[in-house]
């Protein structure tokens, strides 16, 4: 068993530099108000609203810097809080997820698809990878114990330029009584 940190992810939206415009003005770009710990990742000092018919998630968090396309992560409860059928899905596959009106200062932006509640996943350098015998895509279990010990199957796994992290969504976190950044199981 390798122990690892788990990193609880909360509702957040990663953002294509087309749609922040809309949301934010011409020529805005992303404040960072504090780095997390992927590498060039940010939370940005904005927020933005959810809307879904009359149902509403105030002030969502956008995670910076852009992207190619708008990505809008969620747990289990919000999906039910705003009446959006729920899609797990690996980050970036949106393809037949839900859309949803965004709402910033400056307008508001209907996007298609783009909703998802992230699948479990494990960050990790490639260099680590080696070392533990890990491949992109591959499924691992994450063990935390404790009070409410929790067993999480079918991890996936992300080689790359990352620092080793795995991250659970708030649902997830609170099931196993996890705080950010305590140390889990990784069964591999």
């Amino acid at each position: 068993m390798k122990q690892v940190i788990a990193e609880i992810s909360a509702r957040h939206l990663h953002i294509s530099k087309k749609d922040l415009e809309k949301l934010f003005g011409k020529g805005y770009i992303l404040k960072k108000l504090k780095s997390i710990s992927q590498p060039g990742e940010f939370a940005s000092t904005v927020t933005v609203d959810l809307i879904n018919g009359k149902k509403v998630l105030k002030k969502v968090r956008v995670v910076g810097p852009t992207r190619k396309a708008t990505q809008i992560e969620l747990a289990l409860t919000d999906c039910y809080a705003l009446g959006i059928k729920p899609v797990l899905r690996v980050s970036g596959d949106l393809k037949n997820t839900p859309g949803i009106t965004i709402k910033g200062p400056k307008g508001s932006v209907k996007v298609a698809n783009g909703v998802i509640i992230p699948k479990r996943h494990l960050h990790i350098s490639t260099k680590q990878a080696k070392a533990w015998k890990l491949k992109n895509k591959q499924k691992v279990r994450a063990i935390a114990k404790g009070h409410r010990s929790v067993v999480f199957n079918e991890v996936i796994v992300r080689v790359g330029n990352y620092n080793t992290r795995i991250h659970l969504d708030t649902d997830e976190a609170n099931a196993a009584g996890l705080l950010s950044c305590s140390k889990i199981d990784l069964d591999i």
